[in-house]
């Protein structure tokens, strides 16, 4: 019986280095900022097609590019055919970009460039003017620079050699923002925090510590969101009283929970899981069947035809299972050492996880990806 393998020893490593053990907090302090957002305080997705010149013969192949050249030149006064347009220099892209909040007209975000049609490579080409729009159709920047591509792919003779995905770059600081986006998180003297993973108590707590400090000025209206009354002295400057709450330290709540992907084998446990009193037993049973490829000969001077055939042998191993009896006081660090103890390999540990779970045993949420 192999012992568990690195997935399960790492996470039995880094549980005893943070110190989960019994009576141990579960959850360090952390900063407001860290838990919640300020609501209104967003960003905005931009989007839009351009195209990228420039390509050593990895364009695009499709109509497409052939119409864009058209339309490209148009623009500039030149009408060509489609028999005048042949290159394959020229690639349609999907150009997006994230609009941070507070960014102001004139300066620059990055874009992701990435291929709409069958061109094989953007290395080495040129993104050209693109406007981006946002969700409500205006434009809020212009792309353009060269592309650089996390890759390279090179290739002659039938032959090709291909690292990372050429297909999508980016350009750094490609975008010139031309236009504002208002931002208001303040509305009649009040705020509000919007937790990132929703917890009433969490946001109880997060309410408790701003009270303390500042007064009665903030409720928890419900698991995701914290209501705050600005107090009399930050009326006029919103920004300073969320300097001064954001690096506020509180404990959140965390759910007891397991988390089990049976793809990969990956299993974790939250800090707070707990399990009630039970007995686990583990075994194996291995069934091996093994094909030898041999030759019927017959006797010399007979009549018989020389025939192969398959020798099969079949082999059944059951190894000697082991009971591994758990308190119901046991914790991760305690559930972790009775697997290993038990000796099973992480896909054996996500059967025991789940059966634990339907014998009424683990308290929490085992969530299966």
């Amino acid at each position: 019986m192999k012992i568990i393998k690195a997935i399960l020893l790492s996470l039995a490593v880094s549980l005893s280095v943070v110190g989960l053990s019994v009576g141990a907090p579960v959850s360090p302090e952390v900063r407001i900022k860290d838990l919640a957002d300020i609501e209104g305080v967003r960003s905005n997705q931009l989007s839009g097609v351009g195209v990228v010149m420039g390509l050593q013969g990895t364009g695009d192949k499709s109509n497409m590019s052939i119409q864009v050249l058209r339309n490209l030149m148009r623009r500039f006064g030149v009408t060509l055919s489609d028999k005048d347009v042949k290159s394959k220099n020229v690639a349609m892209v999907a150009v997006t970009a994230e609009l941070p909040p507070f960014v102001r007209s004139g300066q620059t975000v990055d874009v992701t460039v990435s291929t709409l049609g069958d061109a094989k490579s953007l290395q080495g080409g040129v993104l050209l003017q693109t406007p981006l729009k946002a969700a409500n159709g205006n434009v809020y920047a212009a792309a353009q620079g060269p592309v650089l591509v996390g890759g390279f792919s090179a290739g002659r003779g039938g032959s090709s050699v291909t690292k990372n995905v050429v297909t999508v770059g980016r350009v750094d600081g490609g975008a010139i923002v031309e236009r504002d986006v208002s931002t208001e998180f303040s509305y009649g003297g009040r705020l509000s925090l919007l937790l990132r993973n929703p917890d009433f108590t969490t946001s109880r707590r997060i309410a408790d510590a701003i009270n303390k400090k500042f007064g009665s000025i903030a409720s928890a209206v419900d698991a995701g969101r914290v209501q705050i009354q600005l107090p009399g002295s930050y009326g006029a400057s919103p920004s300073a009283f969320i300097a001064d709450m954001e690096n506020m330290r509180v404990t959140p709540d965390m759910q007891a929970k397991v988390v089990v992907n049976e793809r990969t084998g990956t299993v974790v446990m939250g800090g707070n899981v707990q399990i009630s009193s039970v007995a686990v037993a583990h075994g194996d049973l291995t069934v091996r069947i093994d094909q030898e490829n041999q030759v019927s000969q017959p006797d010399p001077f007979s009549r018989g035809v020389t025939m192969p055939y398959a020798n099969d042998t079949v082999q059944v191993e059951e190894k000697r299972g082991s009971f591994i009896k758990m308190e119901s006081t046991t914790t991760v660090d305690q559930l972790v050492d009775a697997i290993n103890a038990v000796g099973a390999s992480p896909r054996d540990v996500i059967g025991i996880l789940q059966a634990i779970d339907r014998a009424g045993a683990l308290h929490g949420e085992l969530d299966v990806m």
